[in-house]
């Protein structure tokens, strides 16, 4: 049973994040240079503190390291892609699933048909399962994103699991159920699912919609910017309408059509193995501490954080997500500013707003915190331990009104 709680008052702020004037007081004093060190969310196991390295940067994507001395154990976790891979997790159309069982009894929560935003999933194995929002799976009737971020114990009943659609054409398949697409949908559609749970929303994101980029910086025709440093040549900026055709092609609406058709495949992998190349060579002087987390810049406009409770955490996600940004990347403009070590430590400033909670009480809580544009959420695991499992902080978009004023 979720439980759902807003706070409003400056007294329940206090009890649900006593932390957040301490952290103030450390940002007060910090000084701006790489050795800065960030301290982390106290809501359970978390790391002490964290700590921004110098970035590595490509083009008009910039990718500021965030390494801790300490670890949280996460062993008794285990991610989508993990679970799917193994077996131990079952996702399947809603109604497909049911007729399949022994019994064919339905439990009144679920549909006896397929439904575009709801799933069922299973967990029959052995760890608690970490999902987070934007995740693609594969199959069924059509490609899904998981709705939100959220933790599935082991031995659960089936889950009514919350998704939204990517594919807004097709909805057949010959499999019912789902496997893992080992890919994480672009910021900007990413933030529209994790952030104001809007499938309208996610759709114009997926299309490239005027107003559905993040942060400030409305998509368009890169410049060709040279590869420099010894780089291979620029890759092939394409604007937001490109990228719908891209996925659109085939009659249908598959993300994966990204990763696949040229020339937007072929530009996404060239960049995304540049950009590993120089994120290896930024870390790789790292003694006794370990890379959990990134804060992302697109030009000179930091907008993006993730980051774990753990290094094999972030090891385990972290191809999904480079690519989810160099996605990104190429559909903004190709002017080569990087952003600077300041504007990556303040957007990690914790937010001060109003606070929504949702929680499966003895599992997880799940926490968003809005202040202006930045949204801050993060999920927290109460079973098998006490830990902090993502820490995610989004630059929203301005909204433009039908009037055509911008709303920050």
């Amino acid at each position: 049973m979720k439980i759902r709680l807003a706070a409003f008052s400056i007294a329940i702020l206090a009890l649900l994040v006593p932390f957040a004037s301490t952290i103030h007081a450390h940002f007060a004093a910090a000084p701006s240079d790489p050795d800065t060190t960030l301290a982390a969310p106290a809501n359970g196991d978390s790391p002490l503190g964290w700590r921004i390295e110098k970035p590595a940067s490509y083009q008009n994507l910039t990718i500021f390291p965030v390494v801790a001395a300490q670890e949280a154990a996460t062993e008794d976790f285990v991610t989508l892609d993990q679970a799917l891979a193994s077996g131990d997790v079952v996702i399947a159309e809603q109604g497909d699933y049911w007729r399949r069982t022994r019994d064919h009894r339905i439990p009144p929560q679920f549909s006896n048909g397929p439904q575009v935003n709801q799933l069922v999933l299973i967990n029959r194995g052995k760890k608690a399962l970490l999902l987070l929002s934007g995740e693609v799976v594969s199959g069924g009737k059509q490609d899904r994103i998981i709705a939100k971020d959220r933790i599935v114990p082991p031995g659960a009943a089936p889950l009514s699991l919350d998704v939204f659609c990517v594919e807004h054409g097709r909805w057949t398949g010959a499999s019912d159920t789902f496997a893992s697409a080992e890919m994480m949908v672009h910021p900007s559609v990413r933030a529209e699912a994790a952030v104001k749970q809007d499938q309208r929303q996610v759709w114009a994101a997926v299309r490239g919609e005027a107003g559905a980029v993040i942060g400030g910086s409305a998509a368009g025709v890169g410049s060709g910017i040279g590869g420099g440093d010894g780089a291979p040549p620029a890759p092939a900026f394409v604007t937001s309408r490109e990228l719908s055709a891209a996925i659109s092609s085939a009659g249908t609406q598959s993300y994966q059509k990204i990763y696949e058709v040229s020339p937007i495949g072929a530009s996404a992998e060239e960049f995304a193995q540049e950009m590993q190349s120089r994120f290896d060579r930024a870390t790789s002087g790292l003694k006794g501490e370990h890379v959990v987390g990134v804060v992302v810049a697109f030009a000179d406009e930091v907008t993006w954080s993730d980051i774990f409770a753990s290094s094999s955490l972030f090891n385990t996600y972290w191809p999904k997500l480079l690519r989810s940004y160099v996605v990104e990347a190429l559909t903004r403009p190709g002017v080569r500013r990087i952003a600077s070590f300041d504007q990556a430590r303040d957007f990690l400033r914790p937010a001060t707003g109003h606070i929504e909670e949702e929680s499966e009480p003895g599992v997880y809580v799940w926490r968003k915190q809005m202040e202006g544009r930045i949204a801050q959420i993060e999920i927290q695991a109460l079973a098998p331990r006490n830990v902090t499992l993502h820490y995610l902080r989004v630059m929203q978009a301005d909204e433009i009104t039908p009037g055509g004023v911008i709303v920050r």
